[in-house]
C-alpha cells in the first residue's frame, strides 16, 4: 500500500508556520488494488506508479494526466457515448479531446471485444 503526502502550510501568526500533512491512499485505476509502488517519472517530471496486484499484470498509471484523453475515466466515457449513438466529432467536442483519440479508443475496444 502506498500513500502520498500532501503538505499544506498555514500561517497562524507572522512568526510561526505550521505544516499539515494529508495521507492519500492510492488505488489502481484498472483493478482498484492498493499494492502500489512508485515507478519512475515521465518526461514531464510527473510521478509514475505501478500496480503489483497479481491479476493486474504490473500496469503503470499516473495520478494526473497532462492530456485528458489518456485518463481511464475519459476513455470509459468515449465508449459510453459511442454506445448511446453520439458521433465522433460530438464526443471529441464534449470531452475536450481530439477526434483521433476517440477513433483510436473505439478501435481498441472493437479489437478487444472481437477476440
Amino acid at each position: 500500500m502506498y500513500y502520498t503526502l500532501n503538505r499544506l502550510s498555514t500561517q497562524s501568526s507572522p512568526t510561526r508556520s505550521s505544516v499539515i500533512m494529508i495521507l492519500q491512499v492510492l488505488h489502481c485505476p484498472h483493478c482498484q488494488g492498493t499494492d502500489i509502488v512508485r515507478h519512475g517519472q515521465t518526461r514531464q517530471g510527473k510521478q509514475r506508479y505501478r500496480c503489483r496486484e497479481q491479476h493486474c499484470a504490473s500496469r503503470t498509471f499516473l495520478l494526473d494526466y497532462s492530456y485528458p484523453g489518456q485518463s481511464p475515466e475519459v476513455k470509459q466515457r468515449i465508449v459510453e457515448m459511442a454506445m448511446n449513438a453520439s458521433g465522433i466529432r460530438d464526443t471529441a467536442r464534449v470531452l475536450h479531446v481530439s477526434t483521433n483519440t476517440v477513433m483510436t479508443e473505439l478501435k481498441k475496444r472493437n479489437r478487444h471485444s472481437s477476440t
